[in-house]
């Protein structure tokens, strides 16, 4: 396994790597099973002649004035690990002045999917995703990219992204892995307490509710998520609703007689954590 923080660096060995295949995972480190699946399926997607190329990278453009940047979690050594075990060939892990050089001018601007759910109470961070992103895809040239579903907005965005600009990518959604009790595996549960832990799981049960009514003929957006909103509140009090929301899987706007796939999607704060989850409804 190759590691290196340099763009030159990664470019000259990608000159040399360039095999049948190559496939992407961007991530932003502090790596848990749930990357590794995405990694894993990188390596399945690959094949063994082909490429598996993971970038390690906590981007500070898609963070807010008020968020957790500096404390974000940074385990590089513990990544690297988790990345052998899973079969990467070369791991990019640049610091933020590789990736921004001084002076910069120039940041994409998502105007559509990042207006609701996430994006609605985190101005500019899909921008700042939408950058980075193109900028490893630039990088990168992989021919398929995988990303988990657990961010579903993100997942949504960065398929437009693909579409919009032309980039000549397979992007591949794989689902989110979770903990025995539910619970979606994040590099953010470590901030919960003990108590904080107990009750998030809360929310995917909230979810499985929703899913068990839309399968019974519930169709109302506002049902459903009142459903969700009484399950977490009464199971996990000590969560602070951030939104719960029925959407178009694909435009992220309000349910219409065109929708083919459903999505509800949650986010949750516990103290300073804040949990995000979703389920389709098919």
């Amino acid at each position: 396994m190759n590691v290196t923080n340099s763009i030159r660096q990664l470019r000259a060995w990608s000159a040399v790597n360039k095999g049948p295949r190559r496939v992407f995972v961007p991530t932003m480190g502090a790596l848990h099973e749930g990357h590794a699946a995405l990694i894993h399926a990188a390596r399945e997607i690959a094949g063994q002649s082909g490429n598996v190329i993971v970038s390690i990278f906590v981007n500070p453009t898609q963070f807010g004035p008020n968020e957790d940047f500096e404390k974000y979690p940074r385990t590089l050594v513990e990544d690297l690990a988790i990345c052998r075990d899973q079969g990467a060939d070369m791991i990019f892990a640049p610091k933020a002045e590789e990736m921004y050089p001084p002076g910069r001018s120039i940041q994409l601007v998502e105007t559509s999917l990042s207006k609701a759910l996430c994006g609605a109470t985190r101005p500019g961070h899909f921008d700042g995703v939408c950058t980075i992103v193109t900028k490893l895809f630039n990088l990168v040239q992989a021919d398929d990219a995988v990303f988990g579903k657990k961010d579903y907005q993100q997942l949504a965005i960065i398929r437009r992204l693909a579409r919009d600009l032309d980039f000549n990518v397979t992007l591949h959604g794989i689902d989110t892995v979770r903990e025995g009790d539910g619970l979606a595996m994040s590099s953010r549960n470590r901030y919960l307490s003990g108590e904080e832990r107990a009750q998030a799981p809360a929310l995917r049960a909230a979810l499985v509710l929703a899913r068990d009514a839309w399968k019974k003929g519930e169709s109302d957006p506002d049902v459903l998520e009142k459903l969700i909103a009484e399950h977490i509140q009464q199971h996990a009090p000590l969560g602070q609703i951030d939104y719960i929301s029925a959407v178009d899987a694909e435009s992220l706007q309000p349910i219409s007689t065109t929708t083919q796939l459903v999505v509800v999607a949650v986010a949750v704060f516990f103290g300073k954590a804040r949990l995000i989850d979703n389920i389709e409804l098919k």
